[in-house]
């Protein structure tokens, strides 16, 4: 009788172990997953991000450090391995875009280009799908990480090497701060 009870627990206990396992890959692959959408909007970005330039270089004569430094950025990009690196490329290139925005209200010329107003247009609905996508991966880390964290599942997660995840945040105080613009510059 005694032989039963303890095979039974035995089987709940390995049962317990594979349940718990599972969640962590689940939820391991739905953090991979998410991080994959946010990486896909950055990409679209960048990819709009060149025509774009191309269309406010003409009317935009002062703003050369500007673009050099989209550019830059555009070209580090492919460079970027971390989640950390990749936030701060994107923090930095959502502080240029966000500069370019804003001085191109003192341009009524190319306001009132098609071809701006298209490409701002598609600038912006990236912008919401990256703040969508980043809000999503954080979630899906906060829960990956509780469930490192929290017992038992520490347990199988420590036996098994699962490895907490990074959060997607401004790594600067530059990057939460409002974009300042100066008129009067003639850089």
């Amino acid at each position: 009788m005694i032989g039963w009870i303890l095979l039974a627990i035995a089987i709940i206990l390995v049962i317990a172990i594979i349940g718990m396992y599972n969640g962590l890959v689940q939820t391991k692959i739905k953090v991979d997953n998410a991080w994959s959408q946010i990486d896909v909007q950055l990409q679209r970005r960048f990819d709009l991000i060149p025509n774009f330039v191309e269309t406010v270089k003409g009317y935009m004569t002062h703003e050369k450090e500007t673009f050099t430094k989209i550019s830059e950025l555009r070209t580090s990009w492919a460079n970027t391995q971390t989640i950390s690196e990749k936030a701060d490329l994107d923090n930095q290139l959502s502080t240029a875009l966000k500069t370019i925005m804003a001085v191109s209200e003192n341009y009524p010329e190319l306001k009132a280009n098609q071809n701006f107003a298209d490409l701002s247009e598609e600038l912006r609905n990236t912008e919401n799908k990256i703040s969508f996508s980043r809000q999503f991966y954080n979630d899906a880390v906060t829960m990956y990480n509780t469930k490192l964290q929290v017992f038992p599942s520490n347990i199988i997660a420590g036996m098994f090497n699962f490895t907490a995840r990074d959060l997607f945040k401004a790594e600067s105080e530059e990057a939460r701060k409002n974009v300042k613009v100066d008129f009067g510059s003639n850089s």
